[in-house]
């Protein structure tokens, strides 16, 4: 069940964008269409990645894992499996370059970003945006809520599937720096960053840019 947590709460929920703007409906409409479309176009692939990784090692195709959504909301973000079953028998880790826990079949979605696709599935359900900042697990908001000043307002708006920070900053980017791409984000919404956003995207996806 999903729960509030004490990440931070905020009444604007569309901060930089004017009260009267149409922005964040058709934003959603978009996203809706969009993913629909694109769950249909990639079903092909999606399927042929879920049985490479079921052929590769036991364990179930898809992999939930608890994030903070807007708000400070708890929901299960929807990935394809890309590590060993017992990837976190040592606890909770952030992903390493040439991480040993990822299987070969792994490699290959995280590169091509196949392993996000069920994510549109968030976004229809309404967990998650096209685009704004990464989602985090509870425990990594936690902390850098504690190490970063501000960081509770980057949940003022939904998680994305893409966003600012996921497009410039890469893996290699610190926390702190990825708040204040998301924070840019946040201020200076509209349809024109969101199209920049995604175009950089496309670009990140077919060239394989900061994956691990």
């Amino acid at each position: 069940m999903r729960s509030k947590m004490a990440y931070g709460n905020s009444s604007r929920a569309y901060p930089g964008v004017s009260g009267d703007s149409l922005y964040p409906i058709v934003k959603r409409g978009l996203e809706i269409v969009f993913s629909i479309v694109l769950l249909i176009i990639t079903l092909p692939v999606l399927l042929l990645a879920m049985l490479a990784i079921k052929l590769e090692s036991p364990g179930p195709v898809f992999y939930k894992q608890e994030r903070v959504g807007l708000n400070g909301r708890l929901f299960s973000i929807i990935k394809l499996r890309s590590m060993r079953t017992d990837a976190e028998k040592n606890g909770p880790q952030w992903a390493a370059k040439n991480d040993p826990r990822v299987t070969r079949v792994g490699k290959f979605i995280r590169k091509t970003r196949i392993d996000e696709i069920p994510q549109l599935i968030n976004i229809l359900r309404g967990d998650m945006s096209l685009i704004g900042p990464r989602p985090e697990r509870p425990m990594f908001t936690e902390q850098f809520a504690k190490e970063i000043p501000g960081f509770k307002k980057r949940l003022m708006v939904k998680p994305g599937l893409t966003g600012w920070a996921q497009v410039n900053g890469g893996y290699d980017a610190t926390p702190a720096e990825k708040f204040e791409m998301d924070m840019y984000y946040i201020r200076n919404q509209s349809f024109a960053l969101d199209l920049k956003i995604l175009l950089r995207t496309v670009w990140v996806v077919f060239t394989g840019s900061g994956a691990r």
